[in-house]
């Protein structure tokens, strides 16, 4: 199995700057998936044990000169550690722009690619991904040591397991803006453990959390609404957020499922990765709490096909419905 590529400067800054510290956040180790056409950053897919992240990239989004060959097509996935991942390709980045400022005559790319090397005090030669570029008076080599890469088997489980997390809910709400959901989980984190989060088909998205001393929560209303929609009855304006939403849900307008905080906190997190705005949605059978972050062409209000990113949050009760 071979893989071999160039770094854009377009690639290095959707990484460096902005995904990778992001998704450093969700959890230091997860799987970089490699296909003919997409490159995928994978959290947590193949067990359900936190948040999961889809970060998905179309490979001219990242890269030039993409080469990837393996007998099982073309696919090649391993687990990585985003620290060391990030380290390697700052470093590698310092050198890259020192030999771009240089004024030397040949072009400078920074490339990517698979080895296997003898690690000092070892018998067996070891798996990298290496990062390779040339300065105007000096060269760097970052070898960032993965995991074995996954069987066929594996790689098979880890595809099935991405197809499944793609579904979108039935209805979504759009947050324009997740700093003030940020600022409210900021005074909650020391209060209590779960968070009870409601989406309703007319665009009201109610968290609350809740102990035996206290109960707190934010509302935000009227909201763009994707997928099902419904409006609110005349008589249900003027109630509380409480009973409004208990109404709501009574009538299948409504979904409320229960997650963890530090989860909930986790997934506001990608914030680093400066979308536009933020869609949240309740799966099929309450199954989860979905994220979908929508990113624009710069300059624009189309949204940039290029790159995805959503989360799956799990849910600790199975809700209302």
């Amino acid at each position: 199995m071979k893989f071999k590529a160039y770094l854009t400067d377009h690639g290095v800054s959707l990484l460096e700057r902005r995904f990778v510290p992001a998704l450093d956040k969700l959890g230091r180790i997860c799987h970089l998936y490699l296909t003919r056409g997409h490159t995928f950053f994978l959290h947590n897919l193949l067990n359900a044990d936190g948040v999961q992240s889809i970060a998905q990239f179309r490979n001219e989004a990242l890269f030039e000169d993409y080469r990837i060959s393996s007998q099982n097509e073309d696919r090649i996935a391993f687990a990585i550690d985003l620290a060391l991942f990030h380290r390697a390709l700052r470093s590698s980045v310092a050198i890259y722009s020192e030999a771009s400022g240089g004024g030397g005559s040949a072009p400078n790319r920074l490339l990517v690619k698979l080895v296997k090397k003898l690690p000092p005090n070892c018998t067996q030669p070891m798996p990298f991904l290496t990062f390779e570029t040339r300065g105007f008076k000096s060269a760097v080599i970052q070898d960032v040591p993965i995991s074995k890469p996954l069987s066929r088997v594996d790689v098979l489980e880890l595809q099935q397991a991405l197809d499944l997390a793609q579904e979108i809910p039935r209805t979504m709400v759009q947050v324009p803006d997740t700093s003030q959901l940020q600022s409210f989980v900021d005074r909650m984190k020391h209060v209590g453990d779960l968070l009870n989060v409601t989406i309703a088909k007319y665009g009201d998205l109610h968290v609350q959390l809740s102990t035996t001393l206290i109960t707190l929560g934010a509302e935000f209303r009227r909201l763009a609404v994707v997928g099902e929609q419904a409006d609110v009855p005349d008589s249900e304006q003027n109630l509380t957020a409480q009973s409004r939403t208990r109404r709501a849900v009574e009538r299948g307008d409504a979904h409320t499922v229960q997650v963890s905080l530090k989860h909930f906190a986790k997934s506001l997190q990608c914030h680093l990765t400066k979308p536009d705005c933020a869609f949240y949605g309740i799966a099929g059978q309450d199954s989860c709490l979905t994220v979908i972050f929508q990113f624009f062409i710069p300059g624009s209000r189309q949204t940039d096909k290029s790159i995805s990113l959503h989360c799956r949050i799990p849910v600790l009760d199975p809700g209302s419905n």
